[in-house]
C-alpha cells in the first residue's frame, strides 16, 4: 500500500530485539536483512515518484519482499 512502512521491525514488532540480535549473530539473517530493506528502498522510491519501473517490475519486487519478509520471519520463529 502507498506511504506503508515496512521495516521489518514496524512489520514484526514482537521480534525487535529478535531483529537486532540475529543481525549481529547470523550472517545469512543479515544477508537476507540487506536485500529485504533494499526492496523496500527500491519500492518506496518508486511510490514517491523517484523512480518509475513497469508494472510488472514493481509486482516483482513486491513479490520478492514477501518471499525475504516470510524467510526473516521464519529465522526470527526458530531463533
Amino acid at each position: 500500500m502507498f506511504g506503508e512502512s515496512h521495516n521489518l521491525a514496524d512489520e514484526l514488532p514482537e521480534f525487535k530485539d529478535k531483529i537486532s540480535q540475529l543481525k549481529t549473530e547470523n550472517n545469512h539473517f543479515t544477508k537476507l536483512f540487506g536485500e529485504y530493506d533494499e526492496v523496500v528502498h527500491q519500492l518506496h522510491r518508486v511510490e514517491q515518484g523517484i523512480e518509475v519501473h513497469a508494472d510488472a517490475v514493481v509486482e516483482e519486487l513486491k513479490l520478492k519482499r514477501l518471499h525475504l519478509k516470510d524467510a526473516l520471519y521464519d529465522m526470527l520463529k526458530k531463533a
